[in-house]
């Protein structure tokens, strides 16, 4: 995703993603915005929860992104959920097309950040998760908060 080195700043985050998800590989992309867009994004008017990407004619676009109309936008601003061009080299998107043509594989924006000036998104190849692999999940979560509590308790005395 965004490395902390660089000046980066995270606009949106898709929590959903690795719950409902397995993440096998992530890409960085940049995004076709317009300016109203980059402005209310920039304000952290973004949000992933229900959004996707698909290729199509070898372009790849984000679908049900909602980027909310900038205030002082007035006729500039464009619809809060039209599709995105997300601007990747065509080596990229070939070996995006071949993971994805594999059952049950999906496009999935994990995040929107800042990279200097830059939008920037990020995406990842991933798997649907069945229910009983989200309970298995959730299991471990709950083992390892009670193991942490537990030593919390022990050190205090």
């Amino acid at each position: 995703m965004a490395d902390k080195k660089e000046n980066t700043k995270t606009l949106a985050q898709n929590k959903k993603a690795r719950h409902e998800y397995f993440i096998l590989e992530t890409i960085e992309a940049g995004i076709e915005l317009a300016g109203t867009e980059v402005k209310s994004a920039r304000l952290g008017k973004v949000n992933l929860t229900d959004a996707y990407a698909s290729i199509k004619n070898g372009e790849v676009f984000i679908k049900q992104m909602n980027i909310s109309p900038f205030e002082q936008g007035n006729i500039f601003n464009r619809d809060p959920l039209r599709d995105r061009k997300l601007l990747l080299h065509k080596k990229e998107i070939l070996k995006l097309t071949n993971q994805i043509q594999q059952d049950g594989y999906a496009l999935i924006p994990l995040a929107v950040y800042l990279k200097g000036s830059l939008v920037k998104v990020s995406l990842a190849v991933a798997k649907g998760k069945k229910l009983y692999d989200k309970r298995e999940d959730i299991a471990k979560k709950d083992a390892k908060r009670n193991i942490e509590r537990s030593i919390k308790n022990y050190n205090r005395y």
